[in-house]
């Protein structure tokens, strides 16, 4: 199985605290880099965390409050400075608006292609951005206070021929193998054969990190069965200011079937995590904290 790396570069909310950045996930998945969110000082994180930020392919904000995307030129500058010259594309709710105020903002051209891509944050249902061989990455519109949504990386489901099962239908690698693998059946020597009766399949994961939202339906149906969902828990009980809290986000892995919750996006008045846990666990029992620079592996 191909890697698929996740490091949390910050946790904290809309205040940061000495020891939690603002937003901002690394995701790598074998040679594709990805940032979820772009808070202030993301680049700072990315160079503590020992990786590099010119292996960044795209980068997708949930929402423009600043606590999400402030890193963003300062990210950029450098970019430019190192001399990228391939594209960055970056999504989001209204990003084409967005990536033009930022472009005013710089004295200078940004030197390379920024790929604008504005994400739907009204329909309420699932839109693919990224359809690769793969892998897919998804968004929907979450609850909060401005358009948001929540985005979902998964793999699809990696099917290998086992050669002792075609053996036993007494197929070989060749031109029938190939349409079987195309078209999912065929007939052999008067024989319906299905992929799945000649085959191993090895699911593929699925991540989704849900931003800032109130505790939502839509994320829950985005969330089902993920491996690990990132949420939102700003409190320990209280929803309010369109967050969730722990409690809520434990809730919503528990119906959602969710392997591991990692808890994220704190507000500053906890400085000890405890509570945040033992909240979430009231409904999930395999929950984490997240900390800065906290890498996970799946």
């Amino acid at each position: 199985m191909k890697p698929l790396e996740i490091v949390i570069l910050g946790s904290g909310s809309i205040i940061p605290t000495k020891n939690r950045h603002h937003s901002a996930i690394w995701v790598r998945r074998e040679g594709d880099v990805f940032l979820w969110d772009c808070g202030e000082g993301t680049q700072r994180q990315i160079q503590k965390a020992g990786l590099s930020f010119m292996k960044i392919d795209k980068i997708f904000i949930t929402h423009w409050h600043a606590d999400h995307f402030a890193g963003l030129l300062g990210l950029i500058e450098t970019l430019n400075l190192e001399d990228r010259e391939r594209d960055l594309e970056i999504y989001g709710p209204q990003a084409s608006r967005f990536i033009s105020l930022l472009s005013e903002m710089s004295w200078y051209d940004f030197g390379f292609n920024i790929k604008a891509v504005d994400v739907n944050f009204e329909n309420e249902e699932e839109s693919v951005l990224i359809d690769e061989k793969e892998y897919t990455i998804k968004s929907i519109p979450s609850d909060h206070s401005i358009p948001s949504v929540a985005y979902c990386l998964e793999e699809k489901d990696n099917i290998n021929i086992n050669e002792e099962k075609a053996e036993k239908y007494d197929l070989y690698p060749g031109p029938k193998m190939g349409k079987l693998k195309e078209r999912g059946k065929i007939t052999h020597k008067g024989q319906e054969i299905k992929l799945e009766d000649v085959s191993d399949v090895t699911e593929g994961r699925k991540v989704v990190y849900s931003g800032d939202t109130k505790p939502s339906d839509k994320i829950k149906e985005l969330s089902e069965g993920a491996d690990l969902l990132i949420h939102d828990a700003t409190f320990t009980e209280e929803t309010s200011h369109k967050h969730s809290s722990a409690k809520d986000a434990g809730k919503l892995a528990k119906e959602a079937n969710v392997k591991k919750l990692l808890l994220t996006h704190y507000s500053r008045r906890y400085n000890d995590l405890k509570p945040l846990r033992e909240a979430a666990e009231e409904n999930h029992q395999n929950v984490e904290v997240a900390e800065d620079l906290m890498r996970l592996e799946l």
